[in-house]
C-alpha cells in the first residue's frame, strides 16, 4: 500500500495498535497463569480488561473514520509476545518469573505508548478532537499501568535478588563440602 496522506497513515497506524491490542488480549491470560505473585496476576486480569476496553474504544474511532479495523498484522507486538513466551517457557522460579514478566510487559506497554502517543499527535493535527479524547484516555492509561509495573517490580525485583543470592549461597556451601572431603 501506498500511503500519501497524514490520514492514510494515520489509518494505517490505527490498524496496527488495533492488532496488537488484539494480540495482547489474547496473551495476557497466559501471562496472568505464569505469575506466582498474586498481585502481578492481579494486575495482568486488571490490564486484560482494560485492554478490551483499548479495542472498543479503536473501533468506536474505525467507526467514525467509516474505516474497516481489520486487515494488518502489528509485527512489533508479534515479536514482543513471542519474546514473553519464550520467557514463561524458561525454567524461572517465583519471583525470578515474576521479574521477567514485568519486563517483557514493559516493554509492551512502552511499545503502546509510542503508538498511542504518535496516533494522539496525528488526530490532533488531523483535528480529530474526539479521535484524539479517546486515544488520549488509552495513552494515559497505558502510561499508568507502565508506572504501576514499576512499582510492583520494586518488590519482586529485590525478592528474585533475594532468592538468587539463596541458590548462590547453597551452590557454595555444595562446593565446599565437595573440597573439604
Amino acid at each position: 500500500m501506498t500511503t500519501n496522506s497524514l490520514q492514510e497513515l494515520y489509518v494505517d497506524n490505527l490498524k496496527d495498535l488495533y492488532s496488537a491490542e488484539n494480540q495482547l488480549v489474547k496473551a495476557l491470560p497466559k501471562m496472568a497463569k505464569a505469575a506466582s505473585s498474586d498481585e502481578l496476576r492481579q494486575g495482568f486480569e486488571e490490564h486484560l480488561e482494560q485492554t478490551r476496553g483499548h479495542v472498543q474504544r479503536l473501533e468506536q474511532v474505525f467507526e467514525m473514520l467509516g474505516e474497516n479495523p481489520k486487515g494488518k498484522k502489528c509485527a512489533g507486538m508479534e515479536g514482543l509476545i513471542k519474546e514473553g513466551s519464550e520467557i514463561m517457557d524458561e525454567d524461572f522460579e517465583g519471583a525470578v518469573m515474576d521479574a521477567a514478566l514485568i519486563s517483557a510487559a514493559q516493554r509492551v506497554e512502552h511499545y503502546e505508548i509510542a503508538a498511542y502517543g504518535t496516533v494522539c499527535a496525528f488526530a490532533e493535527l488531523l483535528e480529530e478532537n474526539e479521535h484524539a479524547t479517546l486515544l488520549g484516555e488509552t495513552l494515559q492509561e497505558e502510561k499508568e499501568t507502565d508506572e504501576k509495573l514499576t512499582e510492583l517490580s520494586k518488590q519482586i525485583n529485590a525478592e528474585a535478588m533475594e532468592g538468587g543470592e539463596e541458590v548462590e549461597a547453597k551452590t557454595r556451601g555444595k562446593r565446599k563440602t565437595k573440597r573439604a572431603a
